[in-house]
């Protein structure tokens, strides 16, 4: 990710100068290397399909942004990801649309709201939602929070990964560390809302497939994290 373009999109408006000199340091630490998840065989295993879920992102062209943070408020989270194409050697691959979506610290997710599914109502905002397009590297950036949890799911963030056309090539999702997401919930901003009540292994979408769709993460809690993970469509 060019680091004069992630600076104008806002990322030091969301976290303080030393959390923001962290996220930099390590965005641009995954430009200048290889992707590390990559086939070095041309072998891959696709991704695991899964739902898009009750909340989907309803005008994705609309949201290509890379700060999705909006006004939400949480730890920073900094969302790597690599897309590559099985039926081109497992290569990265160029040019292809990458959605991403996930709740906020409290469990809510925006566009949607005021029912039973979600009382609060957020369907006129647009907070932690985007679209980015991959690069030469097949890579995507997003800037945005550690997500929250609601009931019955692990924390989670969604992903689509589609053609410039609008054919969808894949959908997944994203599980997270337990000891991180732990802490995470420990901390200021997050405690109130406590612990989360599914585990990865009793969650409807991980407990079968948990080992290809679980994220490296790193960082802390005062400087923020980065989520890296490789993502492998038929293209």
């Amino acid at each position: 990710m060019d680091r004069k373009k992630f600076i104008r999109n806002g990322i030091l408006g969301i976290a303080s100068l030393a959390t923001a000199a962290k996220l930099l340091e390590s965005c641009s630490k995954d430009d200048n290397n290889t992707n590390e998840n990559a086939s070095v065989d041309g072998t891959c295993t696709v991704s695991p399909s899964e739902t898009k879920g009750p909340f989907p992102i309803k005008t994705p062209s609309q949201l290509v942004l890379e700060n999705i943070k909006s006004d939400r408020i949480g730890i920073a989270l900094l969302i790597n990801l690599t897309i590559e194409n099985k039926n081109n050697n497992c290569l990265p691959f160029e040019g292809v649309l990458v959605d991403v979506w996930h709740c906020d610290k409290d469990g809510n997710y925006s566009e949607y709201g005021g029912t039973g599914m979600q009382q609060t109502d957020y369907t006129t905002v647009h907070f932690l939602r985007g679209r980015q397009a991959t690069d030469s590297k097949g890579t995507v950036s997003f800037l945005s929070i550690f997500p929250g949890w609601y009931q019955g799911r692990a924390p989670h963030v969604h992903v689509e990964v589609l053609t410039t056309s609008g054919s969808s090539l894949l959908v997944t999702q994203i599980a997270f560390p337990e000891n991180v997401s732990s802490a995470v919930y420990s901390s200021t901003n997050y405690a109130s809302h406590g612990q989360a009540d599914t585990s990865n292994t009793k969650d409807n979408v991980f407990s079968d497939s948990l080992a290809n769709e679980l994220a490296t993460l790193t960082g802390n809690l005062t400087d923020g994290y980065t989520l890296s993970k490789t993502i492998t469509v038929n293209g």
